[in-house]
């Protein structure tokens, strides 16, 4: 795919905002200077430059991105452009997906309340967790 800037690179933090991993450039700064970031198995700077056919790792949380890099823009789009601007490797999407399967399972295990807290239930929740009479 074609870049879709007429750049031949972008700057990493500029790319992870606009192929849409991060709300805000600076989320996407912070996330690279914190190490979740890894270009070509190596730790990157928000500055670094970002070409076509690069691998990327990203860390988001508790999810972990392995992507390559088709194309490039510096502005933010749609949804749709912004996943043209990437094709995230089958390793990647399986691990995603027994993770969410994994977590699905274990709140599925907790014990869920037969029925929401009247205002009764919360002004005595309240006065328990100040340490009050209970």
């Amino acid at each position: 795919m074609a870049a879709m800037s007429g750049a031949e690179s972008v700057r990493l933090d500029r790319w992870l905002w606009a192929a849409r991993f991060f709300k805000t450039r600076r989320l996407a700064v912070d996330a690279i200077k914190g190490g979740k970031v890894d270009v070509d198995g190596v730790r990157a700077k928000p500055a670094r430059a970002v070409r076509i056919g690069q691998r990327l790792v990203i860390h988001k949380g508790p999810q972990t991105f392995e992507v390559h890099v088709d194309g490039l823009s510096e502005q933010r789009g749609p949804a749709a452009q912004a996943q043209m601007l990437y094709t995230e490797t089958p390793d990647s999407v399986r691990a995603r997906e027994q993770q969410r399967e994994s977590l699905r399972a274990a709140s599925a295990a907790q014990p869920r309340p037969d029925h929401r807290p009247d205002r009764r239930d919360r002004q005595r929740l309240a006065d328990f967790k100040r340490g009050g009479r209970h």
